[in-house]
């Protein structure tokens, strides 16, 4: 069974609290969705405003393959907004639940339902596809959502959709109202799914296999409140998992996590490392009963390849890391201990896991450094000075001392702010010892108040285009930044000089 994928992104998504984007990020996002396979794409709700409705008819004109979609309240102005906007495709809608009737709409439900019909007719009037969907379905008198979907179903709606619009059902009565919007209305049933509960991924799923055929979805799951059924684990649950039937979808999985990466720095919202698919975490191991058992065979401990959805398999050594799992790192750079090197090695990453504190592939290797008495595998490059200045009419300045396999260098620069002036004085260096250079940068905060800590993750790329990423957490922003940026560049740096030893023996 072909299953229709419907993604909100920029509409539903883009309500997520503290996110707004401009015309050109929204077509820069639909171009991504657009690659990734989605169905359609619905694109924002044109009436709302100005660059809204600019947005709308950047994307209707970029001549993508993907159905494109507008929301529409039940009013002739927002469908009007929609044809303005170049689209032929509209996402109408009405509350129909006793709640939203009584304390939003101040309505009877004769009123909602005159409302529907109107909307629907007047979009089929202007040659429109129409979706309509009720507000709160999952709320709603059971009768009076059948009545509703066969009214509109005979008004001309194309197509049937069933929000549960505070994540309020279970798959069991998501089922249930499933097969009553298909006796109804004999349309193609569409799900909308929110995760109040944490079940909106189980509801569409559920739905489908009740007979929907789509399901609105939103990449890394953002949306309002606790966020939309996520589009990453929508499509490999359907792709992956066990059914008595086979379900596709236009997919390219192997996008996956190229897209959500993207969409999660444009908007400024952090995956959490534990989110299925895409979540730093996804394909991390550090226990040593499970890397042993993947480095042996994978499926022990993943469920699907990491390569399926465009990520890498990583191993993390730590207090519960094993024997196998940290010699399977130090293999990676031609490091091969003996037995009783081995676990002399290990006991002194456990002491550091046990003191709190993440073992990075660079404190593994100066431990086997240590260990091992090989002063080729020492840290590399040592922060030996570090300030910055800034002030209310002058230009951030920040002044950096590295000193790199022995040598001192000096680097200064200005930026748009202090962590900028950093990050651009440690780049005048690399740049002339190395060629390697800050890809990316992201700042989260990871507790509040006055001595609130800041996370900070950074991705370095030398000119062979090998790429690694360091994460640093302190309370100060620069500093921390600097941490982060001298850690991805030892990694890189070691990773290329050990390779190259390697290579030579």
């Amino acid at each position: 069974m072909r299953v229709r994928v419907f993604d909100t992104t920029l509409r539903d998504g883009e309500q997520t609290p503290g996110i707004s984007l401009s015309p050109d990020q929204k077509l820069s996002i639909a171009k991504k969705l657009d690659a990734l396979g989605v169905d359609a794409i619905e694109a924002g709700f044109p009436v709302i405003s100005d660059g809204e409705l600019k947005a709308v008819k950047m994307i209707t004109s970029e001549g993508l393959t993907a159905e494109i979609c507008g929301l529409c309240r039940t009013h002739k102005k927002d469908i009007d907004a929609a044809i303005d906007g170049g689209l032929n495709y509209i996402h109408t809608f009405i509350a129909t639940s006793d709640i939203h009737l009584e304390h939003k709409l101040k309505m009877t439900r004769e009123q909602a339902l005159e409302k529907a019909i109107e909307a629907i007719e007047y979009g089929k009037s202007h040659g429109l596809q129409v979706e309509f969907s009720a507000e709160d379905a999952t709320r709603t008198d059971r009768e009076f959502l059948k009545k509703v979907f066969s009214e509109v179903a005979k008004a001309g709606a194309d197509r049937i959709d069933i929000p549960d619009t505070v994540g309020y059902a279970t798959p069991e009565y998501i089922s249930q109202i499933t097969r009553d919007s298909i006796e109804a209305t004999h349309l193609p049933i569409s799900l909308h799914c929110h995760n109040d509960f944490g079940l909106a991924v189980a509801n569409a799923l559920a739905g489908i296999r009740a007979g929907a055929q789509c399901a609105h979805v939103t990449i890394n799951g953002i949306g309002e409140r606790a966020g939309n059924a996520s589009l990453e684990e929508f499509a490999m649950a359907l792709q992956c998992l066990q059914w008595d039937q086979k379900y596709e979808t236009g997919i390219k999985s192997q996008l996956i996590y190229e897209t959500s990466r993207y969409v999660s720095s444009l908007v400024g919202v952090q995956v959490q490392p534990n989110k299925a698919i895409v979540g730093d975490n996804s394909f991390g191991h550090e226990s040593g009963i499970h890397t042993h058992g993947v480095l042996s065979n994978p499926l022990t401990y993943e469920p699907i390849s990491p390569e399926l959805v465009g990520r890498k398999r990583w191993l993390q050594v730590g207090k519960h890391a094993g024997i196998h799992g940290m010699n399977a790192m130090l293999e990676e750079y031609g490091i091969k201990p003996s037995t009783d090197q081995s676990k002399e090695i290990l006991d002194k990453v456990k002491i550091l896991g046990d003191q709190g504190k993440q073992v990075s592939d660079v404190e593994l290797l100066s431990i086997a450094s240590e260990v091992l008495g090989d002063s080729g595998i020492k840290r590399i490059v040592h922060l030996t000075g570090f300030s910055v200045s800034t002030g209310i009419g002058t230009m951030p300045y920040a002044f950096v001392k590295l000193n790199i396999d022995g040598e001192d260098h000096i680097g200064t620069d200005y930026g748009v702010g202090p962590v900028d002036a950093a990050l651009n004085a440690i780049q005048k260096i690399t740049g002339k010892i190395s060629e390697i250079r800050i890809k990316d940068y992201g700042l989260a905060s990871i507790s509040g108040g006055s001595t609130a800590l800041c996370e900070v993750t950074v991705k370095v790329e030398d000119a062979d285009r090998n790429k690694v990423s360091a994460k640093s957490v302190g309370e100060d922003i620069v500093t921390t930044s600097v941490q982060a940026v001298i850690d991805g560049i030892n990694r890189i740096m070691l990773k290329k000089m050990l390779k190259e030893k390697l290579a030579k023996n």
